[in-house]
Parts: structure tokens; sequence; C-alpha cells
């Protein structure tokens, strides 16, 4: 009998069978489409996830709508679905009322529209507090207004096991400071930021905060009303299963609508976009922070994902993904950690997302021999392989499988593939959603 972390019998795989005859979350699986039969575990549901089979529904209803009804099709619910399906995101997911979310562009765009959008509600303040371990997008984005405008970017260093602590951003805060730009949930190490507190810390400088939620929304419980937050922006296509290139949402607190003022102005934005008149004249509210023509698809896509984990819940969900936290953790310390890998995510259950990264200097190649073996993480540079749980999709016996592998890939149990100069060139297959 074997007994690792609080896990009797972890290195048994009955025991991962047992867990998963238990999890009461086991038949939402069925929700969605299958896998290809030469996949032995998903793991990278944390940038892609799997389609949940009521998209494939809505998309040929989509069909069905436009060649019947064409293009009035706008008038009878396309154009309004941008705010009805950010409100129905919003309280399922985001802890937010209605009127504050939009459905809308990438999350690349929405992190643009909110910073510049803060940015104007605090003239004459000249610095933006941002993580230099964060996300590229969000750091270029950053820097491309601090050149514009003429901005100081304070870089915070956090730990890249961990990630950026309320104290970290108290000893850079002053009566300068505009704006803090954080993840919730960083993505290399799957470090969860104290949102509360570093909201707080932020309003107390008279700073205003954006948080990209892109590895949170759908898989950890999302405060943002009660956590008074500013802006927000994500992603839908990983938990929320919304697919390849779907749409991104951005919220912002009704406090500030009445003075929104948004870069990207599109005619959707504006208070009456078929006036067609010679000037912009914002919407009311969060329908100024819109620009271009709604993705329709996309929308219907997210509005599928959301509905299943509505149904769910995201508590159930959020204590789902840290059971299977814990037993990534304890696997990769029986069978990984002599073999050269270290758990590089926070060991603490509260302090960590929906994903556990693991340490290895061969990480690269390791992730493009998973891949051929039907395992499939992904690789975050430089040396971390990303083990993503999605809950509704991801079984502990899925886990215990594809560490089984990278365990026999170590130990030379399976033959790896011949080293090659040229390999650290060839990147293996890598998700570019975060």
């Amino acid at each position: 009998m074997s007994d690792v972390n609080g896990f009797r019998d972890v290195l048994d795989r009955s025991a991962a069978l047992a867990r998963d005859r238990a999890d009461p979350l086991r038949d939402r699986v069925d929700l969605f489409l299958p896998t290809g039969p030469d996949v032995v575990a998903y793991l990278d549901g944390n940038s892609l996830g799997r389609p949940a089979a009521a998209v494939a529904d809505a998309w040929a209803g989509l069909a069905r709508d436009w060649a019947g009804r064409l293009i009035r099709g706008w008038d009878e619910g396309w154009m309004e679905l941008p705010g009805t399906v950010g409100d129905e995101l919003a309280a399922s997911v985001l802890g937010a009322a209605p009127g504050q979310t939009v459905v809308a562009d990438s999350t690349t765009v929405n992190l643009y529209k909110c910073l510049r959008a803060a940015l104007n509600l605090r003239p004459g303040r000249r610095r933006v507090v941002v993580d230099r371990d964060n996300f590229p997008t969000n750091r270029y984005v950053a820097q491309s207004l601090a050149r514009d405008l003429g901005l100081e970017l304070v870089w915070l260093a956090a730990d890249p096991d961990g990630g950026v602590r309320p104290e970290d951003v108290a000893g850079v805060l002053d009566d300068d400071t505009a704006v803090v730009t954080l993840s919730h949930v960083a993505y290399r190490s799957g470090f969860l930021a104290d949102m509360e507190a570093i909201t707080d810390l932020a309003h107390r400088a008279g700073a205003l905060v954006l948080w990209d939620l892109c590895h949170s929304a759908g898989v950890l419980p999302v405060e943002l009303d009660r956590c008074e937050v500013d802006f927000a922006a994500g992603c839908t296509y990983k938990f929320l299963g919304a697919g390849p290139g779907a749409p991104a949402f951005l919220y912002v607190h009704r406090r500030h609508h009445d003075r929104l003022d948004q870069p990207i102005w599109g005619w959707l934005g504006g208070a009456d976009p078929f006036q067609m008149g010679p000037d912009h004249r914002p919407a009311p509210g969060i329908r100024s922070m819109l620009s271009g023509t709604p993705p329709i698809a996309g929308l219907l896509a997210v509005r599928e994902g959301v509905r299943v984990v509505a149904d769910a819940g995201v508590p159930a969900i959020r204590a789902k993904s840290v059971a299977l936290g814990e037993w990534t953790v304890a696997l990769a310390d029986a069978w990984l950690a002599p073999l050269g890998v270290e758990v590089a995510s926070p060991r603490d259950p509260a302090r960590r997302g929906g994903h556990v990264s693991l340490r290895h200097p061969d990480a690269r190649r390791l992730c493009a021999e998973l891949a051929a073996a039907g395992v499939l993480p992904d690789f975050r540079t430089p040396d971390v392989v990303r083990v993503g749980l999605a809950p509704l999709t991801t079984s502990f016996t899925a886990v215990w499988d594809a560490l089984a592998v990278l365990r026999d890939l170590l130990s030379g149990a399976r033959p790896r593939a011949a080293a090659d100069p040229t390999a650290a060139d060839e990147a293996p297959p890598m998700a570019p959603n975060g």
C-alpha cells in the first residue's frame, strides 16, 4: 500500500479509476465531442478546450437561420448577442451583475481598449504597473501605450514559479500610479493572485486595476463586482470551450460607465449605429466598448460553453480542479521528481489555478515525444511541461496514464527519440492561446 501526499495508493491505476467513479462531474464529459482515437490524454484544455456537442448544433442552427432569415437576422437577435451573451457569462462565471460585460474582439484588442480607457480615467498619472512574467500580449499592449503616451512602466519581478503578491504591488504604488494590470492566474506557473487584496491596494493609492482572466474564467470562482474590479478581459476558448479564435470578453464596472472613453471607435459602439452620423457619439454604458460587427458563430459557441459551465457550477468545477491538481502533484513527486522533474507551480492549492507546471531541462523535446505517444500537454519556454486540467473533460485516469508515459520516457522504459542537434529550433505542438 502506498500513500503519497495524502493520496492512498496513488501509484495504483485502480485508485485513479476509483476516483473517477466517485467523481460527481464524471458524466459531464458526455456533453463534449469525442477526441480522436490517437489521443491517450488531452492535457491542454487550459489552452484550447474541447468542443461541447451543443456547439455543432448551434452552428448548424445558425446556418439554417442565416439561409432562412438572411439579413433579417441582425434585427432578430444577432445585434444584441455581444451584450446578451456577455450578461450570461457575467452571471455564471464572472460574479458580475448585468450590463457590465460584452463579448467581442480578441483578448489583445480588449486589453488594449480597457487599458487605454482606464488611463483616460486617470489623466495626469503616468505610471502603469506590469508583471514582467505576464503573458507577452499583456506586456506588449502596455509597452505600446507607454511608447505612444509617454508613460512609465513599473515592472514587477515576481517569482517565476509563483506570481505577484499584494506586498509586491504595495511596494511600487504611489500617487502617480494610474493602472495596475495583472493576470489573475499566471500563464506559466498557474499562480492564483489575490484579486481582492491587490485591487483594494490599488484603489487606496487612487489607481485602477485591469485583470486578465484568461486562465481563471470557467475553472475557478471570480467575483468581479464583490472585489470592485475596474476592468477585466479574457478569452473564451480555454475552460469555456468556445473554439479556436472565439471572441473574447471585457468587463467594466458600472461606476465608470458615464466617463468611458475607449480608443477604437467603431460604428457599433455608437449611440445610434444606423444614424451613420459624421461624428462618433458613444453609446451609453458598456455598449460603448464595442467596435466592429459581432462574430455571430463565435458568440453562439461562447453561449454553449457558458451553459455547460453554468450547469455544472463553478464551485463544483473548482473542487475537481483542486483535486486533479493535487493528484498531479502527488504523481509528480512520486514518479517524476527522482527523474529530474520539479513542480513549478504553487503547492498550496488555494494559490494554484487550473494547471500544474512541471520543469525539466529537456521539456521541449519531452512535449514533442509525449505528443507522438498521444499525450497532449503543452510546452512553455524555457523548460516547462504544462499539464492543463479541464475538470469537465479531464479524468484522474487520464492524468495517471499521461504521467506514466512521461515517467517511462524519462526512465528509459519507453524508447525516446534520438537527440537531434536542431531539435531546439523545432517547436513541439504548442498552443498559441496562452
